[in-house]
């Protein structure tokens, strides 16, 4: 292939890719007009079906090539919009369901997940990504979104295993032994998967950022963990100012119920949960996709992989779908400061150390 069918094959592709992105612009488009078709009169529904109007106007502006490249991030800002407005109405209980062959959908919430999928690929087309280095992003985010269910469904058995033979050798067990069986069972089965996919892509113990931290990176968790409470209460002002409900981690209701259970979550917070889930997300997950990714890239598929595997643990409270969600963004949130701390010192222990301390805090302040 000469230079000039290659060249011509690489602007076909990065095209593809540009009307990728229009056909996800639209179809939020579409979802964001449900709800006002339906008699809906919010100003956040009304605001997103402009902001993805707008999107849609600069995926085809790119798409034929109509606008410079610098435009894919008007597109993107625009697909965060509705992202952020979608999540708005959601919270507030406006769905608007729609039957599409039979198939009951909530037109919000599929305008919310396409507008999402549309950040990305306005940033790709602004990187000029192809098509093929786009299906390579898309098969690692998918392998690694795969890998960490699996993780997840592992620590709940492995969590039951010890349960039961703690049961087995001592009979009833309190409610501090089981939080420490499950904790037990989280490590094995977070550790293991970890270990095990980093072996099993041809990498070995060297991948791993296991280092003890200089002056610099202790300096590094002082600063993240003020950044990290900050983060928070920047979010928690944003979402009470908005009137945004979120949802509690069924852990911290446990803890509230039970606070003997600070004992074991506390130390566990340092111990394990911090140390392991930074393992996996951060030296695993996020390590694992620069191979296909910019580091920024790395860091934000990375952390919505993390936000979404703590569903279960807010869904669990009983919380409506919308307040789960709110969490769920500030979990993003956290997780982009623990991911950044690590991206820029390299060092696991710094971002461990912070997410454990971080999460005995808020444990401690349920009680105090």
């Amino acid at each position: 292939m000469n230079e000039t069918a290659r060249d011509e094959r690489t602007r076909s592709e990065r095209e593809t890719v540009a009307g990728i992105g229009l056909a996800l612009a639209a179809i939020a488009m579409a979802g964001m007009a449900v709800p006002l078709r339906q008699g809906v009169d919010d100003p956040a529904v009304q605001v997103g079906l402009v902001c993805s109007l707008l999107a849609v106007a600069v995926f085809a502006g790119r798409r034929y090539d109509w606008l410079e490249r610098r435009y894919s991030l008007v597109g993107a800002l625009a697909s965060f919009a509705v992202v952020a407005l979608a999540g708005f109405a959601l919270n507030q209980g406006i769905t608007a369901t729609v039957s599409l062959a039979g198939v009951t959908l909530p037109s919000v919430f599929v305008a919310f997940i396409t507008g999402g999928v549309a950040i990305g690929i306005a940033v790709a087309e602004y990187g000029e990504i192809t098509l093929t280095d786009l299906g390579q992003q898309l098969t690692l985010t998918t392998q690694l979104s795969a890998v960490a269910v699996v993780a997840w469904l592992m620590a709940a058995f492995v969590g039951v295993l010890f349960i039961q033979f703690g049961r087995g050798i001592w009979g009833d067990l309190s409610g501090n032994q089981l939080r420490i069986a499950n904790q037990i069972g989280f490590a094995v089965a977070t550790g293991g998967i970890a270990v095990g996919y980093v072996y099993a892509t041809g990498r070995d113990w060297s991948f791993f950022d296991l280092r003890r931290p200089t002056l610099r990176e202790i300096g590094w968790i002082a600063g993240g963990i003020v950044l990290i409470f900050l983060a928070n209460i920047a979010i928690s002002y944003l979402f009470t100012s908005s009137g945004v409900e979120g949802a509690e981690h069924t852990a911290t209701q446990d803890v509230a119920q039970n606070p003997q259970l600070l004992y074991v979550v506390i130390p566990a917070s340092i111990l394990i949960v911090g140390p392991f889930e930074e393992l996996f997300y951060r030296n695993v997950v996020q390590k694992s996709m620069y191979d296909v990714f910019s580091p920024v890239g790395a860091l934000l598929v990375s952390s919505v992989i993390f936000a979404g595997v703590h569903y279960v643990a807010y869904a669990l409270s009983g919380a409506a779908f919308g307040a789960v969600l709110a969490s769920l963004a500030v979990v993003f949130g956290l997780s982009l400061v623990l991911g950044t701390v690590y991206l820029r010192t390299g060092n696991l222990f710094v971002p461990a150390i912070i997410h454990g301390l971080y999460n005995a805090i808020v444990f401690a302040s349920v009680v105090l």
